[in-house]
């Protein structure tokens, strides 16, 4: 799953890298969104799979706080960036005549640079909080990377008020992304309401099928794992939606916009019958 997570999400960002057609706002994230799901799941998945062949799940403190960190990062990265495309979304539909004035490659980079700053911060607050942790009450974590909920349940001292403070901050990271694509998709059902032709409206849902699907897949199991380990605690659930979490969810995005967008799918079949013009002319050499 690794290896198809890894190449799904590099030919999404080769073929949007290699064809002038895709040069648009929305596959500008698109490949920033592929290229932070490559660096979320090697976050984890690297070390699961030497774990698995060395039989030894061995962490140091270290390690376990820059695993982290990386994966809090790259997280947040996600659902900012799937913010922003909800945003570019909702301009596309609700005001297509303004759309290039309004999405230029300034605001692009702009909110991709927002998005950065925004989980860098995210995951310092989190490594901070785990970092007053002084000890530890077992060295058991049951989960396959270092979950910060999980943290603060082995400590020996009482996290209450840490526990306040990671939670907040975590609604806080997901509260404003979620609110901000909850308001782009009110805004463009309402906008999709008064079209009068059906064409028309199937036109304008069909642009936000795939985006949509990505939210609802990455918000899911992000919101069971968040939520999961505090309302109903079980390490074998952690486990199944951690797995969901970091694991299926970067492997499948690639996935759902390549099969539900003729452009994604046009730029790789040329992207093919390139290089295989350049594997036959290096032939006949």
């Amino acid at each position: 799953m690794y290896l198809v997570a890894i190449l799904g999400n590099l030919l999404i960002v080769l073929a949007v890298s290699s064809d002038s057609h895709l040069h648009t706002p929305m596959y500008f994230f698109l490949s920033h969104l592929s290229l932070a799901d490559i660096c979320f799941i090697s976050t984890t998945v690297p070390k699961m799979i030497v774990d698995i062949q060395t039989h030894s799940r061995v962490i140091s403190h270290g390690d376990c706080l820059t695993q982290m960190s990386f994966l809090i990062f790259f997280g947040c990265m996600d659902g900012m960036l799937l913010t922003a495309m909800a945003y570019d979304r909702f301009v596309a539909i609700c005001h297509p005549l303004h759309y290039p004035a309004i999405m230029h490659p300034r605001l692009c980079c702009f909110l991709v640079l927002v998005s950065f700053l925004i989980s860098l911060l995210d995951s310092q607050l989190h490594n901070l909080i785990v970092l007053q942790l002084t000890c530890f009450k077992d060295v058991k974590i049951f989960n396959f990377f270092c979950d910060p909920s999980q943290l603060l349940r082995l400590a020996c001292s009482d996290t209450l008020t840490n526990n306040i403070v990671m939670y907040f901050v975590g609604a806080i990271s997901g509260f404003l992304p979620i609110s901000g694509i909850f308001f782009s998709y009110y805004k463009i059902v309402s906008s999709i309401l008064r079209v009068s032709s059906s064409g028309g409206k199937y036109r304008a849902f069909s642009t936000c099928g795939s985006h949509l699907s990505v939210v609802c897949l990455f918000y899911g199991t992000a919101i069971g794992v968040y939520l999961g380990s505090t309302l109903l605690p079980s390490p074998r659930k952690d486990v199944v939606a951690s797995i969901m979490y970091a694991i299926v969810s970067p492997m499948l995005n690639p996935f759902i916009y390549s099969l539900r967008n003729r452009d994604i799918k046009r730029a790789l079949w040329r992207e093919k019958w390139r290089c295989c013009y350049v594997c036959v002319y290096k032939g006949m050499r």
